[in-house]
């Protein structure tokens, strides 16, 4: 082995950590120069603010994730949990205070048993969820695409109860909603909830269990490790830190739109810890580095907003769909890999480059059509330009070696 490699500098230059921090600089640059509207250099303030509050909010169920994914589970409901728990924190509320949640000032007493009684209600179904896939034996994917499902039903099914016949709560306790989304506040509350995890994860036996066992659970089991009970701690963790944005979000927004609410959150998760070096395989991972991928990932969401003049949901699933793609891709074969793989000698990549070119094209078209009226003819060269740079990538892949393999 190198010493460029076993030296403190190869590993940090090396590591996860530090690419995600030049890749994540290197966006914001890139933002600066294509922005028309300047807007990180004329409200620098605001847009920090903006980028924080969305990483803090996903980096809480992230965090979750990260954990879920090193023991080698995978969580597809936290966007529901997220949507059931804010709906739970406002019916406890009622429940509790009716009389001060319709005059907007519901008590300190309330609040608090409503806040324990949501994360209690997570823990519940992190319980739900272990028990599952331990015990009945179901798969982590069936078990919780399940709760994706029911969950977020069980959330509009209480609503009207609560509320008399509304398809939402509202929320209008101003001094209340204030303290539980100001921005300093939930950033110290995820500072606290992270290095608790980081002692977990690294240095505490349990934490070192959780990554053996998502490295091979049968080697963990056979020497002695309590395989059913890590797994419930790491799904009651990945319930509970989704809980906690449940509340945050309740409280940002005013309100509790079970149907609506934190769609698709569970893949920005995912993506954002695999971002951050997490293997879907299991066993690999820090929380450092699923932070600095939250981090990066809602930078990219923010840039496309800020560059193609829109709003940042509009485009954030293709976003966060393409980057995971890549994410995975490289977590699993690694930079070295990727160059020399073939991935258009056989038929199928051949059919795939129209889709792949088309698609490009398309996505120019998309994101600068509707404020350039010669995006159209850009597009057709781009994507034109995709399909003869891979056509001619295929025709080398296709060639035989120099030893006669294809």
């Amino acid at each position: 082995m190198s010493n460029e490699t076993t030296s403190p500098l190869g590993r940090l230059l090396s590591s996860v950590e530090f690419k995600l921090i030049v890749s994540w600089v290197f966006v914001v640059l890139v933002t600066m120069l294509l922005d028309t509207r300047n807007t990180y250099w004329n409200k620098p303030a605001d847009s920090v603010e903006l980028i924080l509050r969305q990483t803090v909010l996903l980096g809480f169920f992230a965090l979750g994730a990260a954990i879920i994914i090193i023991s080698g589970g995978i969580d597809l409901s936290s966007g529901s949990v997220i949507a059931m728990s804010a709906t739970v924190f406002g019916s406890l509320m009622i429940v509790l205070d009716p009389e001060g949640f319709k005059a907007g000032h519901v008590s300190t007493n309330a609040v608090v048993l409503s806040i324990a009684g949501t994360l209690l209600v997570g823990a519940m179904v992190g319980t739900l969820h272990a028990w599952l896939i331990t015990s009945v034996g179901l798969p982590p994917f069936v078990a919780t695409l399940a709760t994706l499902v029911g969950l977020r039903s069980f959330g509009r099914g209480l609503t009207p109860t609560i509320t008399g016949g509304k398809s939402q709560i509202d929320f209008s306790d101003l001094g209340l909603r204030e303290s539980l989304k100001d921005v300093t506040s939930i950033s110290i509350l995820f500072i606290l909830f992270a290095l608790l995890l980081w002692f977990l994860m690294s240095r505490t036996v349990t934490g070192r269990h959780l990554q053996a066992m998502g490295g091979n659970e049968q080697a963990a089991k056979l020497s002695g490790i309590r395989t059913d009970r890590l797994k419930w701690l790491a799904y009651v963790i990945g319930a509970v830190s989704a809980s906690i944005v449940g509340i945050i979000s309740f409280a940002d927004t005013g309100s509790a739109k079970p149907d609506i609410m934190a769609r698709g959150y569970e893949l920005n998760a995912i993506a954002a810890s695999v971002i951050g070096g997490c293997s879907l395989q299991g066993g690999v991972g820090t929380i450092s580095g699923t932070i600095l991928g939250c981090l990066f990932l809602r930078t990219i969401i923010d840039a496309v907003q800020k560059i193609v003049g829109t709003g940042a949901d509009v485009y954030e699933g293709m976003i966060v769909g393409i980057v995971v793609v890549v994410a995975v891709t490289f977590s699993q074969r690694g930079s070295s890999k990727i160059a020399s793989k073939k991935y258009f000698s056989n038929a199928i990549g051949w059919s795939v480059i129209p889709t792949l070119g088309l698609l490009t094209g398309l996505s120019y078209l998309l994101f600068f059509g509707a404020r350039e009226w010669y995006a159209n003819y850009q597009a057709f060269l781009i994507g034109v330009t995709v399909v003869v740079a891979l056509s001619i990538r295929a025709f080398l892949e296709s060639r035989p070696s120099v030893n006669g393999q294809t």
